[in-house]
């Protein structure tokens, strides 16, 4: 995925616009806790969700899916960056995460 955008979850700041392309299982499991759910299925019709006055990140599990969701939005003239290594590089920074009890997350 050359020549998409990306940051690292280190360089997000605290109030960044999250979008969140996972599963519905995989959100449970474990998300970022401002992030907005879109899975990828559903992104196209729910365009006019997303923030026009900030960049925004994508992330999924490991940066693929954000990825080829980053690049349509950057085909449209949307800014917009990919969570480098999603939420397995998320975990692993030890940034904070919420979900429900009974789905653990697994990286």
């Amino acid at each position: 995925m050359n020549g998409i955008p990306t940051i690292a979850v280190r360089d997000l700041a605290d109030d960044a616009v999250v979008i969140d392309v996972r599963e519905d299982e995989e959100w449970a499991a474990g998300r970022a806790p401002a992030a907005v759910h879109i899975v990828l299925g559903e992104f196209v019709v729910r365009l006019a969700e997303l923030p026009t006055d900030a960049t925004i990140a994508v992330i999924c599990r490991s940066g693929a899916r954000s990825g080829r969701v980053v690049e349509w939005l950057t085909a449209q003239g949307i800014d917009a960056v990919n969570v480098e290594g999603g939420m397995q590089a998320w975990a692993a920074a030890g940034k904070p995460m919420v979900g429900e009890q009974d789905s653990p997350y697994v990286a």
